[in-house]
């Protein structure tokens, strides 16, 4: 199998293209390290949510069994 590229030097310089093989690569890079870093901080607000809303309906369930008369 041949080599694309005769070495390192010429792989960066991409046939003179390098300015914008580069920027391509950069920006679809960036805009993917940005999607996963959204995600991970919209499901990490999501579980806080969840488990707020839990923890209410726990003080909500509680404060009905403390307030229900007793039996006699």
């Amino acid at each position: 199998m041949q080599s694309a590229f005769a070495s390192w030097q010429a792989f960066a310089a991409m046939g003179g293209y390098a300015f914008y093989v580069w920027l391509a690569v950069a920006a679809t890079l960036i805009s993917l390290i940005a999607l996963v870093g959204h995600t991970i901080m919209q499901r990490r607000a999501l579980l806080a949510d969840v488990r707020r809303q839990a923890s209410r309906e726990q003080r909500i369930r509680a404060a009905r069994q403390n307030n229900e008369p007793e039996e006699a």
